[in-house]
């Protein structure tokens, strides 16, 4: 065995950090997640870099922030020229593989819902298109039988299981596997083929799929067989296991779908527990009384207390799943003896409002609901167990692995090393920047929403470009956000300074890299 770890890297796609049982939850079960905690170090504070999928894991990957990667909202791609922190271990002689889902590339091919732009000339952008394939995810690629030969290195990934989109009507590797192994798959993905059931709430759908052709229960299945693929291998490897759930739509099959009542569930903040809702608030409020449809299912939008408590019962669903999953894969590796030389860690993309003011799913309001996500991190060399309460960061994933496999991040990187704080500090930075970039206008704003917030450990400081408001939370007298204090004249000078501390924070977004090679 390698003196070096090997690390098994968890993450789930659109999960809280409060839905787990070892932060707190009082209903969901996650007894395999809660061991990994039990044994390791649970991360209180931790936020994403931007709450949005392909952004965020654009972040996780590079460890710098979407206006410096360039993926800087969904529908983006990551440029094949930027480096990250797997490319770094490969160089390094560890074997990478991920397996499930990526989205550093679109995985449809919809159109996206900006306005097309007004041409001024015989050149549409200001950059030429970045050269190389960004098609890998795309759902053309899996539609012939047989297996798609990924083209590897993927960011960095020797090895790739690709699954592609969410629900029970995953595609990629995982659709083609379906095919091959399921002989009445076309019968499974009709929609008349749903099974019966009394719920109303949105995108609520009872799949026929029996839980062992789950992607859940594939990604699973293909991180066992990875393990006892490389279990003698001299080298070490980093394995990204990456579940598209608990992601609406909300379809937990076979017994995950009733383990849980919709009466078990609290609406905990209702939209009147806001004492000044914004003005995107209120437009989702007045959609909501309306019945104005989403501009798409990936849309935030608001619902009714009974319509939240269902939702919240098959996320649930798909939570339970998902952990006994990890509790399979952690089986796996204590059976292989990997176990006393693997760093296991569990993280989630971002999160979704799921309830919070009776909005559901993400958008540009940077309520902890969608920026707070769980990290834990088990490591055999720290015998410790503890809650670490730093102000932490999705860009400081990239170079706390680094850091543990002893190599040197590149330049550029952002994000800091977490390893102190893995052996009990709790000092690491004082405020933490947070952005969100749109495709286009929704929530009522009238162009793409281009959103910055400060975090400290006091207040969340939230400036919108081109907006007559903002938001500023004192989120140690009202955690739950719910009194927005922007237009506080005794909190002037606390906002003016503010204000200079995300600025300050905006100006370290410059690029640094590639480090210049002459004087002048």
């Amino acid at each position: 065995m390698s003196k070096r770890p090997n690390f098994v890297f968890f993450i789930t796609d659109q999960q809280r950090a409060d839905w787990l049982g070892c932060y707190g939850h009082p209903v969901v079960k996650t007894p395999h997640i809660d061991a990994i905690a039990a044994r390791g170090t649970k991360f209180e504070n931790f936020h994403v870099a931007s709450p949005v999928c392909m952004p965020n894991r654009a972040s996780l990957m590079t460890g710098r922030y979407p206006t410096q990667h360039g993926l800087r909202y969904n529908g983006c791609i990551l440029p094949q020229r930027a480096n990250t922190f797997v490319n770094v271990l490969a160089a390094s002689g560890y074997s990478t593989a991920a397996i499930g889902k990526s989205h550093l590339q679109p995985m449809t091919e919809t159109a996206p819902m900006r306005k097309a732009a007004k041409q001024t000339g015989p050149i549409a952008e200001a950059w030429k298109p970045e050269q190389g394939d960004y098609s890998q995810e795309e759902p053309r690629q899996y539609q012939p039988d047989g297996r798609y030969a990924f083209k590897t290195p993927y960011y960095g990934y020797q090895h790739v299981d690709m699954v592609t989109g969410h629900g029970d009507k995953c595609g990629g590797h995982y659709g083609q596997w379906f095919r091959e192994n399921v002989p009445n798959w076309r019968e499974l993905a009709l929609p008349e083929s749903e099974l019966p059931h009394n719920y109303s709430c949105p995108q609520a759908f009872r799949t026929p799929i029996p839980e062992e052709f789950y992607p859940t229960a594939y990604i699973r299945d293909r991180t066992v067989d990875y393990l006892t693929a490389h279990a003698e291998d001299d080298e070490p490897f980093f394995l990204f296991v990456s579940f598209p759930d608990p992601h609406h739509p909300f379809n937990p099959p076979g017994r995950y779908w009733d383990m849980y009542s919709p009466d078990e569930f609290d609406v905990n903040l209702p939209f009147e527990a806001h004492q000044n809702p914004s003005p995107p608030m209120r437009w989702l409020k007045e959609g909501w009384e309306t019945d104005r449809p989403q501009i798409n299912p990936q849309t935030a939008t608001m619902t009714d207390n009974s319509k939240l408590q269902e939702i919240m019962a098959l996320t649930a669903g798909m939570v339970t799943m998902i952990d006994d999953a990890v509790g399979a894969v952690t089986a796996k590796l204590k059976e292989l003896g990997l176990d006393d030389n693997t760093v296991v860690a569990f993280n989630s993309d971002h999160g979704d409002y799921l309830g919070d003011f009776n909005m559901i799913l993400k958008g540009a309001l940077p309520f902890k609901s969608i920026t707070r996500v769980p990290f834990i991190w088990s490591d055999p060399d720290i015998q410790k167990a503890h809650s670490n309460h730093a102000l932490a960061s999705t860009t400081d994933i990239a170079t706390t692995v680094l850091a543990r496999a002893g190599i040197e991040p590149y330049n550029g990187i952002m994000g800091q090393s977490l390893l102190d704080n893995l052996e009990g500090s709790s000092d690491l930075r004082d405020e933490l920047l947070i952005e969100y970039n749109d495709g286009g206008p929704r929530l009522g704003f009238e162009k793409p929403a281009r959103v910055r917030s400060l975090l400290t450990k006091k207040y969340r400081y939230t400036h919108y470009r081109d907006e007559d408001w903002g938001e500023l939370y004192d989120l140690k007298a009202d955690p739950n956000e719910t009194h927005n204090l922007w237009n506080d004249p005794d909190l002037l000078a606390e906002k003016l300074r503010l204000s200079v501390q995300l600025n300050n924070q905006l100006s370290h977004l410059m690029d640094d890299s590639p480090l210049s090679n002459r004087l002048a």
